[in-house]
């Protein structure tokens, strides 16, 4: 897996976001691909509106059945984010989330850039959406409704306004015309969202993304992992000063936002940070053999 670091970053998410919306004729054509495809959840961020779209967000899959008459609980679609949760974690927020790419894109403009070190306790916001707006509401709403509402990809989520509305509503006259103030709130939630992208590294991530919310309680326990080799290490601080997620590796190797981008492995200069499937449990053990023998003796 560190084999991903030689790779361009912007390459891997540029190919994903192609692979998640593959059937590009739809865009010259103005319409929503609704193949079987559309019953597969994909690992990122997606918007299902997308014309291109060959799968479902899981988010916006989550809020439609979650405690829905129909559905009762979808555990097709929780399993299914579980299970990318349990292989990667939030390497899906580094490398295979269309949205991801897209701020990293924005947030090359040449400007004066910003710390968001002062406003960690924003980060609280996401939770608060995945565990209300995405969950609480969904059960409560399930006696009412065969299909939830997806209230946080119809209110708040910018990526339904770029891979949505607009390709949609540029190839259908009837469609812009009935653009109201619903399109002009998420326009203005998308501006926000790009000015802030251009100052700040991955606000929406940071901030408001329930679906990084999600993956991050895994970032402990999932197959794929990040280690510090302590023997190595000499605390220089240079993979902490790398880190736009305003995390410190050394401290907390699982931290719930790291992304996995491999900055700080490209920046550590004794090439102490690594990271591959199961070698955390593998050094785990080792640990466990050393402090047995060590309390033997």
């Amino acid at each position: 897996m560190d084999k991903l670091k030689n790779i361009s970053r912007n390459t891997i998410q540029a190919l994903v976001s192609l692979a998640y919306n593959f059937h590009i004729p739809n865009f010259f054509k103005g319409r929503i691909y609704g193949g079987q495809g559309k019953k597969i959840c994909l690992p990122g961020l997606n918007c299902y509106s997308c014309p291109g779209a060959s799968g479902s967000c899981p988010i916006g899959s989550l809020q439609a059945v979650m405690g829905s008459k129909k559905y009762k609980f979808s555990y097709y679609v929780f399993g299914m984010m579980a299970f990318f949760g349990v292989i990667v974690a939030r390497l899906i927020c580094g490398f295979l989330c269309p949205m991801g790419w897209f701020q990293d894109l924005i947030h090359k403009i040449p400007t004066k850039k910003f710390s968001t070190k002062k406003l960690k306790p924003l980060r609280f916001i996401k939770y608060a959406i995945l565990f209300s707006l995405i969950i609480a509401l969904g059960l409560v709403l399930g006696d009412k409704y065969e299909v939830i509402p997806p209230y946080f990809c119809k209110y708040i989520c910018p990526q339904g306004i770029i891979q949505g509305a607009i390709p949609l509503a540029i190839k259908n006259p009837s469609l812009r015309l009935g653009l109201g103030s619903l399109f002009n709130l998420k326009l203005g939630i998308l501006i926000t969202t790009i000015i802030l992208s251009v100052i700040f590294y991955r606000p929406f991530c940071k901030w408001i993304c329930p679906l990084g919310a999600f993956y991050s309680f895994f970032n402990k326990y999932s197959f794929y992992q990040i280690n510090v080799d302590k023997n190595k290490c000499i605390d220089c601080g240079k993979c902490a000063k790398v880190c736009k997620m305003d995390v410190d590796i050394r401290k907390n190797n699982a931290h719930l936002e790291c992304i996995r981008c491999h900055e700080c492995t490209k920046a550590c200069p004794t090439k102490a940070i690594s990271s591959s499937l199961l070698q955390r449990r593998e050094n785990e053990k080792d640990e466990q053999i050393l402090s047995t023998s060590s309390s033997r003796a």
